[in-house]
């Protein structure tokens, strides 16, 4: 590790703005990530969320949109430039659309960073993005793309500003995601590893929560105790086994790369 603590972003769902302003000022985060083009929500929605964000982050806030790459580029070029003037600016725009080259074709016509996130961890070939000057900024999920040290690689290769996220992890994978944040050689933007203060509950004895819009760069490890009242193993037999049989299935797995 290059840093011993970790910026992190609030991540506001397709919530009303009253929601989202609760959201913000209880994470107490500099940033704020809104998700917007949720299914069955109009722009309209998403203006309102964003502007409830920007009034409970103050002025010098970044708030930043999460598309899940749900516009067409059409879309994407009408939108934008409406949530930006709602944001008071936008840090950027994550994933407008679902392909790379769609990417690369908005971030030609618009004036607000673009971030690629599913166009590299679901991608066949994460470079696709530099190669074809898709984005501004890469989003790297450490689990999806193979460990810290992959994704350490990728970073390097890619040639952009990374943002580490997490993809809803307990404490014990938040960690990998931490440690990759912390061992990068610049880290310019907040992270999305504030994720754990979502969940009702966390198999580590010290969940690793944010403070003060910050993650210490900290390991973790699953309570025993914990393991065992987990509802995932205790809902029904059924899932029980389901669990019982994909930790089988890895194991025997990991057995194959020795």
């Amino acid at each position: 590790p290059v840093r011993e603590t970790v910026p992190v972003n609030a991540t506001v769902p397709a919530v009303g703005p009253e929601r989202a302003h609760e959201i913000v000022t209880r994470s107490r985060c500099a940033t704020a990530k809104v998700k917007v083009a949720d299914p069955g929500q109009s722009l309209a929605d998403d203006i309102a969320r964003v502007e409830a964000v920007r009034d409970a982050l103050g002025p010098a806030g970044n708030v930043r949109i999460d598309v899940n790459g749900l516009w067409t580029v059409d879309q994407a070029l009408a939108a934008i430039g409406v949530l930006d003037r709602a944001a008071g600016g936008l840090e950027y725009v994550e994933q407008p659309c679902a392909t790379v080259e769609e990417l690369a074709d908005v971030r030609r016509k618009v004036d607000v960073p673009i971030a690629a996130d599913e166009s590299i961890r679901r991608a066949a070939d994460p470079y696709r993005v530099r190669d074809l000057e898709a984005a501004d900024v890469a989003v790297l999920k450490v689990q999806p793309l193979g460990g810290v040290r992959a994704c350490l690689r990728i970073a390097e290769d890619i040639g952009l500003p990374c943002v580490v996220s997490s993809a809803l992890e307990t404490s014990v994978g938040m960690a990998a995601g931490i440690a990759l944040a912390a061992a990068l050689p610049e880290l310019p933007y907040a992270c999305g590893l504030g994720t754990v203060s979502m969940f009702t509950e966390d198999i580590a004895a010290s969940p690793l929560l944010p403070s003060g819009g910050v993650l210490p760069v900290l390991t973790a490890s699953p309570a025993p105790e914990r393991l065992l009242a987990d509802r995932a193993l205790q809902a029904t037999p059924e899932r029980a086994e389901f669990w019982r049989k994909r930790l089988a299935d890895v194991r025997a797995y990991r057995g194959t790369l020795r």
